[in-house]
């Protein structure tokens, strides 16, 4: 006789349906750099300004220094780029910082990776926002004025969008991706071809007074101020599972591509800077400027600012991805608490979305959306990733002596170098304007994730985690008592003292005397139903039916009895009911479970 055919219930989520059916819906090279590059791309949209808003303190001729300065940056770029490559080589399962410092580096290098990790997604929303409200108020400038409304509004889009499951699609992030690589390459190729600005835009401010020269400390605080540019270079090392195979080629390819885009805008932005003599002016961003001056005010001025405001508010949804994940594992290690890894229905990593969005906003508040304000703290965390990446990765080669481990130590141990001597320019020349502020956040963090293991790991000591238990023990003399509180005649009274009677040990029904007149008529349709279970009447002078059970269960605790109260409760179908139904049995249930040893059941009766 032939087996009955089974048919499999379809999953109703598409995007499990789609990791199952497997590599066809990872990313390409090309749609890893439209779904993991636009932090970085988009930064070009402040680093360049960050170096003028520097220079500017020297004159107006000072801000011909800004292509040597971008200059050096790239070399850094470059540097960290071949350094990178390594890092995926290494880490196929993902290089971030925190995995690269866990294996190799101990305890509190990892811990120290999270918390400038932390730091780094929690400023990627706040700056990404800011700079997006800023370039559309140069292009719109009536918003100049609500810019912390629109960033807000951003957040709360961002928020809820990522809450629901909306997840980021290589496929549609292509789109503006491609539309900003090339209106930023337009505006440089057409801005070369212009002996003068098409237009120029903003309110023009006082003469810049030279209040400084230039010299090797006002070009390393440019240098510093630039380095923000270098934002979100690391991304694709953190997902190189998300590539197709070969997902380690795929990622390096992918790597090479960013940094040789992310170098020829980053020069060609800082050349126009310099051919037009651009300085800041009021209301306008610098990269706003340059689009006026190559394509004046028409159509093409406001789709790139447009364009760009729309990748850098994809730049900000790139930390609703990674965040959350870098939490649930920080919870796995037990460095967070449990909950930050639990993963909604849709699936989604709710809390972890939540505390991104909650501590964004708040940074926003603070600093009232001004992009100039946060970039000080915003690249320090960066650098401190890179520094732990690279130093991991010379442990690494050291202890597994590979192919040309000689070399790659050189090339690592000079990325380290380099990457903890600009973190530590940047802390010096960026401390009175916040970034002191790092070193109370950081270790504040450090501490967080410590003591939270700490916890765990008392927690495991105490309940045996892991272990073989002793043998089971049950006292013989001690029969285990069911009770079942009793408001009224109902349904739900008949539905729990069945529930009740399918379970092991003597019946207790419970009411508390609120109101003499209701329990005598409770008593007396008891008698006349005869259940053959008792219904014991608890005194209640104080009308407080929750303290009157409890007192009442702890005094059959007390006298070694094994208490178990059945608690049922009205679960309509419709969530907005809920409000209409007695709230008590959720706060009986918490105060039995905080205040007692017994155990507390609870039961759903549904209703239409």
């Amino acid at each position: 006789m032939a087996e009955p055919r089974t048919t499999e219930l379809p999953i109703a989520d598409p995007r499990v349906r789609r990791q199952q059916r497997g590599d066809k819906y990872r990313l390409t090279a090309v749609g890893g750099l439209a779904a993991l590059s636009l932090d970085a791309l988009s930064s070009v949209a402040y680093g360049p300004e960050a170096i003028v808003l520097v220079l500017v303190v020297a004159g107006a001729a000072a801000v011909s220094w800004t292509l040597p300065v971008a200059a050096a940056i790239a070399t850094l770029l470059l540097v960290l780029v071949l350094s990178y490559r390594q890092v995926i080589a290494v880490h196929p399962d993902g290089g971030g910082s925190y995995a690269v410092a866990k294996k190799h580096l101990g305890r509190y290098a990892a811990l120290l990776a999270a918390a400038s990790l932390v730091v780094d997604y929690v400023l990627t929303v706040a700056v990404s926002l800011a700079a997006g409200a800023a370039s559309l108020a140069s292009a719109f400038p009536a918003l100049h004025d609500h810019l912390l409304a629109i960033t807000l509004l951003g957040l709360l889009a961002l928020t809820v969008l990522n809450l629901i499951g909306v997840a980021e699609s290589a496929k549609v992030l292509m789109a503006p991706a491609f539309l900003f690589l090339v209106l930023m390459v337009a505006v440089i190729v057409t801005g070369l071809f212009r002996a003068t600005p098409v237009a120029v835009i903003g309110d023009d401010e006082a003469p810049f007074p030279v209040l400084e020269a230039v010299g090797i400390l006002l070009l390393l605080k440019a240098f510093a101020a630039g380095c923000s540019a270098l934002t979100g270079v690391e991304a694709i090392a953190n997902a190189v599972p998300a590539f197709r195979s070969p997902a380690v080629r795929r990622a390096q390819h992918t790597e090479v591509a960013l940094g040789v885009l992310l170098g020829v805008l980053l020069l060609g932005l800082s050349w126009l800077i310099r051919q037009h003599d651009v300085v800041p002016r009021h209301g306008v961003t610098i990269l706003a400027q340059l689009a006026a001056a190559a394509f004046g005010t028409g159509w093409l001025f406001y789709l790139t600012n447009l364009a760009v405001t729309m990748v850098l508010v994809l730049a900000a949804n790139t930390s609703f991805g990674g965040l959350p994940v870098l939490l649930s594992l920080l919870a796995k290690d037990r460095r967070l608490p449990s909950l930050f890894a639990m993963r909604s229905e849709r699936p989604v990593f709710r809390y972890g979305v939540l505390a991104l969005a909650l501590t964004a906003g708040l940074i926003l508040l603070v600093v009232g959306a001004d992009t100039h304000r946060l970039l000080p703290l915003y690249a320090i965390g960066v650098f401190i990733g890179f520094t732990i990446s690279q130093t991991g990765l010379v442990r690494h080669w050291h202890q597994d002596h590979g192919r040309g481990w000689r070399a790659r130590i050189l090339l690592n141990g000079f990325g380290a170098v380099l990457t903890c001597l600009a973190g530590f320019v940047l802390l010096a020349e960026k401390f009175r304007e916040g970034a002191w502020l790092l070193l109370l956040i950081v270790p504040a963090l450090i501490i967080l994730f410590a003591r939270t293991e700490n916890y765990y790991r008392g927690v495991a000591a105490t309940l045996r985690l892991g272990r073989i238990p002793p043998p089971l023990r049950l006292s013989p003399d001690a029969e285990p008592l069911v009770i079942v509180p009793v408001v009224t005649m109902s349904e739900v009274t008949v539905r729990a003292l069945e529930a009740a009677l399918r379970m092991h040990g003597e019946i207790i029904a419970v009411t508390a005397e609120i109101e003499p007149a209701k329990t005598k008529h409770l008593s007396a349709l008891w008698k006349e139903w005869n259940p053959d279970i008792p219904l014991v009447v608890l005194p209640c002078p104080h009308r407080n039916m929750v303290a009157t059970v409890l007192a009442y269960v702890r005094k059959r605790t007390a006298a070694g009895r094994h208490v178990t109260v059945l608690l049922a409760q009205v679960e309509p179908k419709h969530w907005r009911h809920r409000v209409f139904h007695n709230p008590r049995g959720p706060v009986l249930a918490t105060a039995l479970r905080l205040r007692t040893d017994a155990v507390v059941a609870t039961m759903a009766i549904r209703i239409d």
